[in-house]
């Protein structure tokens, strides 16, 4: 496998609340259609969980959040960033609310609580399905 060069960098969180039924896990619809979690770019002298809490908080209104210890995943993509294919890297860690209302932002138009089974469903992208696998192979959700 090549290692390619990194362009850009951002940090996520797989948000999830506990209910009666189970954990439910936010998703969110970015502008070009597909579904995925919280994620944005780090900014100067923040670290990965300072990006990642920022931008939960920025996406979607949601600041009580606690990142889970021993969950930090990579994925990698390319993807045209105006007329120029740039490699990028987001580190996702996986964190739990108490908070139910999401207020989203301008950058989604949508959003869903979804349940471990509906998220691997509505998720688009197969990287995106793999977080929500790892999570439960570590008996974290």
């Amino acid at each position: 496998m090549v290692k390619r060069k990194i362009d850009e960098k951002s940090c996520g969180i797989v948000t999830f609340r506990q209910t009666s039924t189970g954990p439910q896990f936010l998703i969110l619809k970015y502008p070009g259609g597909h579904l995925g979690f919280p994620k944005g770019h780090v900014e100067d002298n923040e670290t990965e969980h300072e990006t990642a809490k920022r931008e939960l908080e920025e996406e979607t209104g949601i600041s009580d959040v606690e990142i889970l210890e021993g969950y930090r995943e990579e994925i990698t993509y390319r993807f045209n960033n105006q007329g120029q294919m740039s490699n990028k890297l987001v580190v996702f860690f996986i964190g739990e609310t108490k908070t139910e209302e999401v207020k989203i932002s301008h950058e989604h138009s949508q959003f869903f609580w979804a349940s471990y089974d509906e998220a691997l469903k509505k998720v688009t992208f197969e990287n995106s399905k793999q977080l929500l696998r790892k999570a439960r192979s570590m008996n974290l959700v």
